[in-house]
């Protein structure tokens, strides 16, 4: 759902183009009056600031309906502030537009297969966030993809996660930048400016990662670099 019909046209062409079967509305009304009508859907991918109804207040309105449809913002303007409101509220990931299509429909994609597992299971949600991994100050609840420091949620995007999740699994030993990318994308994919171009996509997660963790306590320290190789996250033995 996005109001810039240009935009969405061609947004919806590219996800198209990657097999994704996709219905496109100009603002929120419609859509609920779509979802009304019988649209079967497995993600909704919204955009945030719309002049009728915002992305965030058709979020609320969805999760008022008891609608638990997956939830994604598509935006030009990923602040923090913004990304902590939407996942407070419900929503599973936040996506800025530079990222592209072929970020975005992987992204689309995890979103959607961790859902049908979920569901072949016949979990609950609140089974589902029952499963929880605890790192000392950090809990990661598994079915909801939420890691919460020191009981306080992060705020942290489905790729965010997945790159802290991949940190403590191993905790005091090397990730290397490729390893952490791969995490987020997926083996050998290519992005950024030179063989290694993907270093600096690497560093501004992290570096979102850390900020975030900072907003809920200034002492956070955990994420340590390794010169030209990548990061760790500290062993609480050393």
């Amino acid at each position: 759902m996005d109001d810039d019909d240009l935009y969405r046209e061609v947004l919806s062409a590219d996800l198209v183009d990657r097999g994704f079967s996709v219905s496109c509305f100009a603002d929120g009304p419609s859509f609920l009056d779509a979802l009304n009508n019988g649209l079967e859907a497995k993600i909704a991918l919204l955009d945030w600031a719309m002049p009728e109804m915002s992305g965030f207040e058709l979020l609320g309105t969805l999760k008022g309906q008891g609608n638990g449809l997956p939830v994604v913002f598509l935006t030009g303007y990923s602040l923090a502030e913004r990304e902590l409101q939407a996942l407070n509220q419900g929503a599973v990931d936040f996506v800025d537009k530079s990222r592209g299509a072929d970020v975005l429909a992987h992204r689309l994609q995890l979103i959607i297969e961790g859902r049908r597992q979920s569901d072949s299971t016949g979990a609950t949600q609140a089974q589902v966030d029952a499963q929880v991994e605890v790192h000392g100050e950090l809990a990661l609840h598994r079915g909801s993809e939420r890691a919460l420091w020191r009981g306080q949620d992060v705020g942290l995007t489905v790729a965010e996660y997945r790159v802290v999740t991949l940190l403590v699994s191993r905790k005091g030993k090397l990730h290397t930048y490729r390893a952490i990318y791969d995490t987020v994308h997926y083996a050998g994919f290519v992005a950024g400016s030179g063989a290694r171009g993907y270093t600096t996509n690497v560093r501004s997660m992290i570096k979102r990662i850390r900020r975030k963790c900072l907003a809920v306590d200034p002492g956070f320290s955990e994420i340590k670099n390794v010169l030209r190789a990548g990061y760790c996250w500290r062993d609480p033995q050393f």
